[in-house]
């Protein structure tokens, strides 16, 4: 590198390490104050875009948001502010920006940043300053017409666009309602519950059921739409969506299902001495004995465990719901720390 190219200021240098940490998945800082103060610095540049610094701040800028745009939408950080934020400052810059009119000769390559975070995070730090532009066109070999394409208003409305897009489908799957009206079809013979049909969606894990299934069971559930003899399947099937999602739903599944289960009485006590489920090997095969008996005649607990009453005692449906509001919250906890100490 030549020796009398400027330095990159060592804040921007730090403000490349702390995002590369961020979008690689092992943030080094917060990554929700990281995050909101990157789109209040972003909302500030457009403020200043009459000065030649302010127009590479609005460029590098940009390409930060886009850079950062998937991690903020990805549940990581379940605060819904950020990606309101993240809409607000992104929308402004389209507003600012337009009309856009591109005047590039050679129009926008397609590869002239390509798709990987990390370098989109070189870059959009490098574009912040004239120093971080030097250096850039010094480490690839970039010429002044590729530079220039990165100020492009019609190139900046796009990359944009690309970041607004991804923030509001995280905010729809994260915060959104889900409709999920369309198993019913699947799942409903006559009015009842077919808990084979339910039991076949949950083993096809690569289609990512799970979060469906349960949201689908505890809005019925919620809603009084289980028969008497249907509770304990559905809160069965509800229990092994939570107990199989380790990685944790969004809170757009994962709400309902915490509510369902703070509807059962939690201190319901009992002379058991142990429940069928904490008996069970096989949890499918249990549920589908309950339900097809004919199809499905094998035992699954031990005679003495077998008894229907055990199966709907007061005691076990506390058990479930205990168990399954302790796994949430540790969804809840292990996002909510996810950052600070480069926890994934």
């Amino acid at each position: 590198m030549n020796d009398q190219l400027p330095a990159l200021p060592e804040s921007h240098a730090e403000l490349a390490s702390d995002l590369s940490g961020i979008v690689c998945d092992y943030p080094s800082v917060d990554p929700a104050e990281a995050l909101t103060a990157l789109a209040a610095d972003a909302a500030e540049a457009l403020g200043r875009r009459d000065t030649p610094a302010g127009l590479r701040e609005v460029s590098g800028f940009t390409v930060l948001l886009l850079a950062t745009s998937w991690y903020a939408a990805s549940g990581r950080v379940l605060d819904r502010r950020l990606l309101d934020t993240y809409a607000d400052v992104l929308d402004s810059i389209r507003v600012t920006l337009a009309p856009a009119v591109c005047h590039c000769p050679e129009g926008h390559p397609d590869d002239v940043l390509g798709d990987d975070p990390e370098h989109l995070v070189e870059y959009g730090v490098s574009l912040l300053t004239e120093a971080g532009r030097q250096l850039l066109a010094e480490d690839y070999e970039i010429e002044d017409a590729e530079l220039a394409v990165l100020d492009c208003p019609a190139f900046l409305t796009d990359l944009a666009d690309q970041a607004a897009g991804t923030v509001h489908m995280g905010a729809r799957r994260l915060f959104g309602e889900i409709d999920v009206s369309g198993l019913d079809t699947a799942f409903l013979d006559d009015g009842r519950i077919d808990f084979p049909a339910v039991q076949d969606a949950l083993a096809r894990t690569w289609e990512d059921n799970a979060g469906p299934v349960g949201l689908w069971c505890a809005r019925r559930w919620l809603a009084g739409q289980v028969a008497e003899d249907e509770r304990i399947g559905v809160m069965l099937c509800l229990r092994m969506v939570v107990q199989n999602s380790y990685e944790g739903l969004p809170p757009s599944y994962a709400h309902a299902m915490q509510a369902a289960l703070e509807t059962i009485d939690l201190d319901a006590s009992c002379d058991h001495r142990i429940h069928p489920w904490s008996a069970v090997a096989d949890r499918r095969a249990a549920v589908l004995h309950l339900y097809a008996p004919a199809d499905h005649p094998e035992p699954v607990v031990p005679p003495e465990l077998a008894g229907r009453e055990l199966w709907e005692c007061p005691g076990q449906y506390a058990e479930l719901a205990r168990a399954g509001l302790r796994t949430i919250a540790r969804w809840h906890s292990a996002t909510n720390s996810a950052g600070g100490d480069g926890a994934r």
